[in-house]
């Protein structure tokens, strides 16, 4: 039997990016719902990432914190009558091996990769190098954290963050999409996957705004998280996180999931064995 088999799990991320993650949960068993509970959506203006692009020259580091940003990413350097071979005199840095595959097949090379992939990581993978006076460009979400330009502007570098895109929750106000939701989530699924702080906000967003209050209470859900961020984030919303990917990529998350119901069924045939004696 496959490890997963009669587990409902559901995925938060966009439709667009489930399929990494849903695809190989589906072949160990698991029943997918897909409820995703961030939208990307263009900023509400280019005109910041496009003035960067047009001083690319003045930039010595360009740091991509998401696949998301390193895809607006491209698609402004072409709306803009640029190429690639524009970022080369810059050193880049990923924040971790999806976002590095991106930039990697778009022919951009990467300087600076992380073995811990969240932002912390890039702070160490910077380590030792002394960035007084030099110039980081950081294309990200309108809503993102911190860390990274607070510590490089602490350490003299100049820092410009702009947006590249948002995140917004998708609309779940109509009846039939609630209805859609309401059915997905009854009977309650085993697991919620969070990949990101996003998902789980507005995963909290949606059981607060009665679209599936009635089906779930946060301290009920068991919450699986690709990081220790967004674990953080699912236990500040009441969320009980069950598991935590030890390497912070879906792959990783997968593998937590599989080896967590795989604990679990160990844990009822012990538990079934010391009941017979």
């Amino acid at each position: 039997m496959n490890p997963l088999s009669g587990k409902r799990i559901v995925i938060t991320r966009t439709r667009a990016q489930s399929e990494p993650l849903a695809g190989p949960l589906e072949a160990l068993g698991a029943t997918v719902i897909s409820v995703p509970t961030i939208e990307i959506r263009d900023p509400d203006s280019w005109a910041t990432l496009d003035n960067a692009l047009s001083r690319l020259s003045e930039f010595d580091y360009l740091l991509m914190t998401s696949v998301n940003g390193v895809e607006k990413l491209l698609e402004r350097l072409t709306a803009t009558g640029r190429t690639v071979a524009d970022l080369e005199p810059l050193q880049v840095g990923a924040i971790g091996p999806a976002t590095a595959a991106v930039l990697q097949a778009a022919g951009i090379r990467v300087d600076l990769l992380p073995t811990s992939y969240r932002a912390e990581g890039l702070l160490e993978a910077l380590r030792g190098l002394d960035v007084t006076g030099k110039s980081f460009l950081i294309p990200r979400a309108k809503v993102a954290r911190d860390v990274v330009p607070r510590v490089l502007t602490d350490r003299g570098a100049h820092v410009e963050v702009v947006e590249a895109y948002q995140t917004v929750l998708p609309s779940f106000e109509s009846g039939v999409e609630s209805a859609a939701l309401r059915n997905a989530l009854d009977p309650p699924p085993d697991l919620v996957t969070f990949t990101s702080s996003s998902t789980a906000l507005n995963f909290a967003r949606l059981l607060e705004s009665g679209t599936a209050e009635t089906l779930l209470e946060p301290g009920n859900v068991r919450a699986a998280c690709i990081g220790p961020i967004t674990s953080d984030t699912a236990r500040s919303l009441g969320f009980h996180v069950a598991l935590e990917a030890a390497e912070y990529t879906i792959p990783g998350l997968l593998a937590a999931i599989r080896d967590y119901f795989i604990n679990d069924a160990g844990n009822d045939k012990r538990r079934r064995e010391r009941d017979r004696r």
